[in-house]
């Protein structure tokens, strides 16, 4: 059997949204490399019983409620952490949420909530994270979409929010550089990936669903989406040594789609 690597052997890992998808991939693997990892997620019952399903309870995983548009929720979990383990030398922003309305269609209330989560969360995040690094250093990556990269007219708010995250990451990377914290900042950009936000925006296309998953296939050069750990695996590169001297980029994983 190949032995795996422990590139996080004594490292104390947060990654949120960790009840599905990507999330639980990331956090199954830094487990698995040695990593001290706290999950949280908004859904705790459907986290714990994810936790339960996986090799990551018997890894130590530690699993929390939080709603990371809550700011006081952030300062607790992070100090919360430090005061268990010492220490918190890498943060996954990972939570988000994802709507499908074009610019006309999309409502205030819509609009609110697709802030909050995706860019609000991340910049509480980001605060709290550097806050608890800045003595020793570490590394944040956030989770932004091609959709920050390419237009979908039916992402309006989705796509704006991920836009932000990506300049929000690079504002902190510099920031961070230049103050030497030795906190570095990265984005991962997803294509279609195979996970329960894609299906659910695909089932709610209706009819047009399977037309929309057929037009995507084509325009990706490799043929198909991504599946989850094929994600987490450039997260774990970048939170890893092997990525020091990459800080405020943004690491495309789509399959060639941005390209083509």
């Amino acid at each position: 059997m190949e032995s795996v690597r422990k590139r996080f052997t004594d490292r104390v890992v947060l990654v949120t949204g960790a009840a599905r998808g990507i999330g639980l991939v990331l956090v199954e693997q830094f487990a698995r490399e040695g990593a001290k990892v706290v999950a949280t997620d908004v859904d705790k019952e459907e986290l714990e019983r994810a936790m339960g399903k996986s090799s990551a309870r018997e890894m130590g995983v530690e699993t929390f409620f939080q709603d990371v548009c809550d700011k006081a929720a952030w300062d607790e979990i992070s100090k919360g952490i430090v005061e268990r383990h010492g220490k918190l030398d890498i943060l996954i922003n990972n939570a988000g949420t994802s709507n499908l309305a074009s610019i006309e269609d999309t409502t205030e209330e819509q609009w609110r909530k697709m802030m909050a989560v995706n860019l609000d969360g991340v910049l509480f995040g980001m605060q709290a994270g550097i806050e608890v690094m800045k003595s020793h250093g570490g590394v944040i990556i956030n989770m932004a979409s091609i959709a920050a990269n390419v237009a979908e007219p039916r992402f309006a708010a989705y796509g704006a929010a991920k836009s932000g995250v990506a300049m929000l990451t690079k504002t902190a990377a510099v920031d961070c550089a230049r103050k030497k914290y030795g906190i570095r900042v990265n984005s991962v950009h997803p294509g279609f990936t195979e996970t329960k936000m894609v299906y659910d925006f695909l089932e709610a296309l209706g009819e047009d669903g399977s037309r929309f998953a057929r037009d995507v296939l084509k325009r990706i050069p490799m043929g198909r989406m991504a599946k989850p750990a094929e994600v987490a695996a450039p997260v774990l590169f970048l939170a890893s040594d092997e990525a020091s001297y990459i800080t405020g980029t943004e690491l495309l994983v789509d399959g060639g789609f941005t390209v083509s």
